[in-house]
């Protein structure tokens, strides 16, 4: 339990956060690794009822391990999925997202980053847009916030009036890069993945907002939920100290970050060599690199996909969903680039 009516789920080296209102609705913030749809509909029911599916998926960002389970559980539940705008390029098959640096942060995780899926997804349903008020759909006590850098339309979540925060990836609870950390669960507020960042300055002005929230608890990306005393001196630091801190000494985004839009990657900096021998991500670390690529890359039919309906009967008059026109106008947008003439989905 990271707060009252929030519910932390880990899937392998990430969280995913079940998140409930007094009525007993909720939402799932996040969708985990490929084939962890099962283990996530098997906690949900456990938690709420099998007739009480949740009311919307919202994502911090699209990264691979953020919305692993996304299409299963969307198809299975019949509901929509909330996100930034500037992340639909990475939810709807037009653009990668920056590639990662795998010579930054100095660890396994980092090592191993030139193995993790690169490519976009291509969610089929009702995609919509985060409202621009800053609400959050179906949870009236939260509020959403912009917190770019570690992706182009990366949010994260804060309730008011108890000051909890899901800070998705804009900074993490345990060390990002290392394997160690992810075994031995150490806690310490650190900067976003060093790997999968391509844009130090827009990071470091998310990590200072989320500090001036002065959060009493945070549940991050990766790593356990923090509070109190500990968790105010780390933020602050890290918002005090985040060059020194978080940004690496060299790497592919450090002087020059990525530029995208709303179509996706426009420009990227010019790759740098990687000085981190090839070997060193399965020398000593042959086992995690196994459970690694099965974990991301193996899409095993499951009984949950198994059972997914083909059409979605009565999916706009699910009570207090309204469509959004901007949404279908931003996917619109997305859909009349071409897939065959796009640029920015480079190997």
């Amino acid at each position: 339990m990271v707060a009252p009516g929030v519910m932390g789920m880990e899937i392998v080296f990430v969280n995913l956060f079940f998140v409930e209102n007094p009525d007993n609705s909720w939402v799932l913030i996040d969708a985990g690794l490929y084939g962890s749809a099962d283990k996530i509909r098997r906690a949900a029911e456990e938690k709420f009822g099998k007739n009480n599916p949740p009311k919307a998926i919202l994502l911090t960002h699209g990264h691979f391990d953020h919305v692993g389970a996304l299409q299963t559980l969307a198809d299975y539940w019949q509901v929509p999925v909330f996100a930034h705008r500037l992340e639909f390029p990475y939810l709807t098959g037009i653009s990668n997202y920056p590639p990662p640096d795998s010579s930054v942060g100095g660890g396994g995780m980092a090592y191993l980053s030139f193995m993790y899926p690169k490519k976009p997804i291509t969610f089929r349903g009702r995609l919509e847009l985060l409202p621009s008020d800053g609400s959050v759909p179906f949870l009236p006590e939260w509020r959403w916030l912009e917190t770019p850098g570690h992706a182009p339309g990366h949010v994260s979540f804060f309730r008011e009036h108890d000051r909890v925060l899901i800070a998705g990836d804009a900074f993490v609870t345990r060390k990002p890069e290392s394997a160690l950390a992810v075994l031995t669960q150490k806690q310490e507020v650190c900067g976003p993945p060093a790997y999968f960042t391509p844009d130090w300055i827009a990071a470091r002005h998310s990590v200072q907002k989320l500090a001036n929230l002065q959060p009493e608890v945070a549940a991050s990306g990766h790593g356990l939920p923090m509070r109190g005393e500990a968790l105010h001196k780390g933020l602050n630091e890290l918002a005090r100290l985040f060059d020194q801190l978080a940004v690496p000494h060299q790497g592919r985004y450090v002087k020059q970050p990525a530029i995208t839009d709303k179509t996706g990657v426009v420009q990227l900096p010019p790759n740098v060599s990687n000085t981190v021998p090839k070997v060193l991500a399965t020398a000593g670390l042959v086992a995690l690199a196994g459970l690694a690529t099965y974990a991301f890359t193996k899409k095993r039919k499951s009984p949950t996909h198994s059972r997914i309906k083909k059409t979605w009967p009565g999916y706009a008059s699910r009570p207090g969903y309204a469509h959004s026109p901007q949404a279908e106008e931003t996917n619109s947008s997305v859909r009349a680039h071409d897939p065959n003439s796009t640029t920015n989905n480079y190997p």
